[in-house]
């Protein structure tokens, strides 16, 4: 193969440095002796290397522009492929999270090559499949440094520190690069000390390797360290003091760097955006504006970082102020407004931000949808926000569609959160404790015992979250001895320890079918840092229930020593004296109440009209056609309740 070919090569994958080799290709190879270009033999046609070289690297500029398809279709359509074409197209297939296919056609592959196989390497180790990558290593009739120094990085990313060390010994040639991935290696796994001792034995260092070896001490929280080293190091370049300045602000040394920022030969877009982001998280909301204010080019970053910081904090009007501002915004501008006023309680405004995103031709992502969901007051909201998952392509998301269900669930629709279930794919233990959620909150308890029973079969492994809802469905469908074995198999057979939740749905099973000592035993032998008002508040409401009144006195006066701010244990002592007819007591604690300035939460009810939500507290004549609700409550509604019983 001539030289000028080799250059050309060399131009599509310059890492491979001066060890890259090249495999003549045993079929149909002539070379002409008249010219220095070979002519390959392609059934009737000859077609030059010059071409095969131009579709390689347009094959290769596709694949990084993200043209998979583009890519494959000028594959199939050479003429004659070499095994920089394979090697081209394998490349573009990792490049773009293709692994399959990368795969399928590496092992397609009318002949092998360093190229190909360095890749495949470089491709398994970092999907973790480091047998794999050992493989194609081993069968390498020759090798060059990015093929050792992939496996290496490999076997250190896997937590095979000794195979890496044991690699990087035998390695015949050795670079600046592949010394500096050694010490990342044993950084990322947290052997700072063989880190800074294989950086020390180093023949010759780099920028990037004093800046690998800086940035090891940071990420291992070691910033005295850190500093100390740059100070030794030669020329910093501006990402080695960007570094410094960002580990400085995560460790909460705000005036170090301060100080280092200051002392910087010049900033760049990416120091100021550090100082302002790293302020921000900090808590110094003033400072950061100060930075940002003073920044010569503000990028959409810092824009960003300051909208999200003044809604974390509360200060939606000033977000929305800069938001206005802004002459360009991207979709984490977006998310940082509509999540703002989610989560500020401006829920309205969150979905009105929706819609100037969508006209905006703003694409919306899952962290949008999410804040969106969460938004939704109303089914008719609900519904709206479920066909927008469904035109954008995320009904098959996970995390989203378990957001879904949950969010059917709080509006009442259970039988909607069951069909977003049903046409999940992939259901993970959250899908499936949302679902039994759903189904126990609204007392389907048989429901939720049957999902219960599909997850164990299944073979995933249920958490604490999921023995709070299938324990509350026990308590739901009265089944006593049920409740009782998933509350011991918690322990015995899943090793998880029961939180006062847990305790709190035994007390109520255990309290509902009568069984009062046995709930009072429990209460006395859990942990007592889990003994809350909740477990205490169970425990009470069985008391009155079963008409226990001397334990219910008891347990009452406990819980409002325990939470003596909630109204809870207040309103459930009360009832127990106005049960027994002890009328100065049950004044005591109202009076109590009074003196401790506790408010009881009144309860309140929901209905959806048209898309709009209308609230009802008890005795509640606020709303504009009350006199027309009362009229058909009295006339229609309560004579017909009599007639069914109630």
């Amino acid at each position: 193969m001539n030289r000028r070919y080799l250059l050309k090569l060399h131009s599509l994958f310059p890492c491979f440095g001066h060890s890259f080799h090249i495999h003549h290709p045993k079929p149909n190879l002539l070379q002409s002796k008249t010219s220095s270009i070979f002519i390959l033999n392609y059934g009737s046609s000859t077609v030059s290397a010059d071409v095969t070289y131009n579709c390689n690297k347009k094959i290769s500029n596709l694949g990084r522009r993200g043209k998979v398809e583009e890519a494959r279709k000028m594959f199939d359509e050479m003429p004659h492929r070499d095994i920089v074409s394979y090697a081209s197209m394998i490349t573009t297939y990792l490049k773009n999270n293709d692994f399959p296919r990368a795969e399928n056609l590496f092992y397609a592959m009318p002949e092998r090559s360093i190229v190909a196989d360095s890749a495949m390497i470089d491709g398994y180790a970092k999907a973790g499949r480091i047998e794999d990558a050992r493989k194609v290593f081993d069968h390498m009739p020759e090798r060059n440094v990015f093929s050792w120094t992939s496996l290496i990085s490999g076997y250190f990313r896997s937590g095979h520190v000794e195979e890496a060390r044991l690699l990087f010994e035998r390695m015949p040639e050795k670079n600046v690069v592949s010394w500096t991935n050694v010490v990342v290696g044993y950084a990322r796994n947290g052997l700072i000390d063989q880190a800074r001792a294989t950086f020390d034995q180093m023949p010759e260092k780099n920028v990037v390797s004093w800046t690998a070896m800086i940035k090891s001490y940071i990420e291992n929280c070691q910033i005295d360290e850190a500093r100390k080293l740059f100070r030794e190091m030669p020329q910093p370049n501006i990402y080695t003091w960007n570094i410094l300045i960002q580990g400085c602000l995560d460790d909460n040394r705000v005036d170090e760097a301060v100080r280092l920022f200051n002392s910087m030969p010049h900033q760049n877009e990416v120091s100021w955006t550090t100082m302002v982001t790293g302020l921000a998280k900090n808590g110094s909301t003033e400072h950061a504006r100060e930075y940002f204010n003073q920044m010569p080019k503000k990028d959409i970053t810092a824009w960003n970082a300051m909208i999200t910081t003044y809604a974390d904090i509360g200060l939606i009007a000033e977000a929305s102020k800069l938001f206005n501002l802004m002459q360009e915004k991207n979709t984490v501008t977006w998310n940082a407004m509509i999540d703002g006023y989610t989560r500020n309680g401006l829920k309205s405004e969150a979905l009105k931000h929706l819609t100037l995103m969508l006209r905006c031709c703003i694409r919306p992502n899952g962290t949008t949808l999410a804040s969106v969901l969460t938004s939704c007051e109303g089914i008719l909201e609900l519904l709206q926000a479920h066909g927008l998952l469904l035109r954008l392509g995320f009904d098959c998301d996970t995390s989203l569609t378990n957001a879904l269900v949950t969010m059917y669930s709080r509006s009442g629709d259970v039988s909607s959160a069951r069909l977003a279930f049903d046409n999940l794919r992939v259901k993970d233990i959250v899908s499936w404790t949302a679902m039994i959620l759903a189904y126990s909150n609204h007392g389907y308890g048989y429901h939720a015992l049957q999902a219960f029973a599909q997850i164990l079969r299944s073979g995933a492994e249920p958490d604490e979250i999921t023995f709070v809802g299938v324990l509350s469905a026990c308590s739901h469908a009265g089944l006593v001895n049920k409740g009782q074995r998933l509350f011991d198999s918690m322990v015995r057979t899943y090793g998880l320890t029961p939180r006062a939740e847990h305790y709190s749905c035994l007390v109520d099973i255990l309290g509902r079918a009568g069984q009062i000592d046995k709930a009072m035993g429990v209460v006395r032998e859990m942990p007592p840092d889990e003994r809350d008002g909740v477990v205490l508040g169970a425990l009470l409401s069985s008391c009155l229930l079963h008409g226990n009144i001397g334990l219910a006195n008891h347990i009452g006066r406990e819980l409002i020593e325990l939470e003596p701010t909630h109204s809870g244990g207040y309103i459930l002592l009360a009832n127990v004296f106005a049960r027994s007819r002890k009328w100065d007591e049950y004044a005591q604690v109202k009076k109590k109440m009074k003196e401790r300035k506790v408010k009881k939460v009144p309860g309140i009810s929901q209905i959806e009209v048209k898309g709009k939500t209308h609230t009802f507290f008890v005795g509640d004549r606020s709303h504009p056609e009350s006199e027309e609700i009362y009229i058909l409550l009295q006339e229609k509604l309560l004579p017909l309740m009599q007639e069914m019983g109630y």
